[in-house]
């Protein structure tokens, strides 16, 4: 493998080939590298003085599409409201494409399944998802507007991600479809697997009491 001098910390990328031709008698591979060197930015080019000269400094923008914390009593739930008739023009916009229209997942995309599983957990093939698994409502909320959709992250306002949250646990029927989620009435949902962990007794470890 060459490198190019002085540039050893700067090699960035590596680009693969790979041709495949096939017919009824013979396979013919081609492989082919290319190796590219993207110069690494300077501290003065990416604005940012950091001890490795990369990156860029998180805006408040940026923080405040993850400054949330969610707790199982309500600590950190935002204002607003979302109900489930509401929630399933959400999903069908923006999570459908992965997770499916009936929240079983979308094969080949990733995507976890987000219903059933339930009493599964103590079995020889335990399903894992919102339903069967998640101890608390407070933690769809948070994950939901933290992480999703996948191709958009943090895009959804919070009213959005209420009405999501309250058309996944309808579905499930954890939640009355006719009932609307906020900050008050979110934490007194009943989750399946409430009771399903321990707390850790480390002493450096924070639980949730």
């Amino acid at each position: 493998m060459l490198f190019k001098a002085g540039l050893l910390q700067q090699m960035e990328g590596l680009v693969m080939y790979i041709n495949i031709k096939t017919s009824n008698y013979f396979s013919k591979l081609t492989l082919s590298l290319l190796l590219l060197s993207v110069p690494v930015l300077s501290a003065a080019a990416s604005g940012y003085g950091g001890p490795y000269n990369f990156g860029t400094p998180a805006s408040p923008a940026d923080i405040a599409l993850i400054d949330i914390d969610a707790m199982p009593d309500g600590r950190g739930l935002p204002p607003g409201s979302g109900d489930y008739n509401t929630g399933k023009l959400v999903y069908t916009s923006n999570c459908m494409a992965c997770h499916g229209v009936d929240l079983g997942g979308v094969a080949g995309t990733g995507a976890a399944a987000l219903l059933g599983g339930r009493d599964s957990l103590a079995s020889g093939k335990p399903k894992k998802t919102v339903e069967s698994y998640w101890p608390y409502a407070s933690t769809v909320f948070d994950y939901v507007k933290r992480e999703m959709p996948f191709n958009a992250p943090g895009s959804l306002s919070d009213d959005e991600v209420y009405a999501v949250v309250a058309y996944v646990l309808g579905a499930a029927n954890i939640l009355d479809k006719t009932a609307t989620l906020n900050a008050t009435s979110l934490p007194m949902i009943d989750m399946p697997n409430k009771d399903g962990f321990i707390s850790d007794p480390r002493p450096d470890v924070f639980n949730y009491e």
